[in-house]
């Protein structure tokens, strides 16, 4: 299986960093001490609690396996040469909807960083696929769920991460 590169800010990276360290050394111990207790207890075939625990500990295994993945394939963006001249990751896109006439703000993030709450849109998401390589006053017809949305791009900014 080939890696995927994944494109992280600077800050994305150490965040990402920062939790597998905590996985590391706060919750792998933490479920080696849960596993040890529950088959301090016995029959280890009528154990719910060693059966919980191994699970847990299965699942605390594969999210370190895939942040470690993550910090391998890891391509820091330099966002000081980041180009506003058409849309691309870690640009702070203002779009019109023209059908409601309501303007938003999307940043465009690598998948690990989206947080539609905070306005950062996944690179992979069906929007910023569309307006990928457009530029500011383009209209663009974005398919979603629901249907189709026209929006034009008023602004095309560097992000502030």
């Amino acid at each position: 299986m080939a890696s995927k590169v994944v494109h992280l800010t600077e800050a994305g990276l150490q965040k990402i960093k920062s939790e597998l360290e905590h996985l590391r050394s706060v919750e792998r111990p933490a479920i080696s001490a849960a596993i040890a207790e529950a088959r301090d207890k016995g029959d280890l075939s009528e154990n719910a609690e060693y059966d919980a625990a191994k699970e847990a500990q299965g699942m605390l295994e594969m999210r370190i396996a895939k942040l470690e993945e993550m910090v391998a394939n890891a391509r820091v963006l330099d966002e000081s040469r980041i180009d506003t001249s058409s849309v691309q990751i870690l640009n702070r896109v203002t779009l019109k909807n023209m059908k409601t006439g309501k303007t938003v703000e999307y940043t465009l993030v690598s998948e690990s960083e989206a947080n539609l709450k905070e306005g950062k849109l996944a690179i992979g998401t069906p929007i910023a696929q569309a307006l990928l390589g457009h530029k500011k006053g383009d209209k663009v017809d974005v398919q979603v769920p629901s249907g189709m949305i026209p929006f034009e791009i008023l602004d095309i900014a560097v992000a502030d991460m």
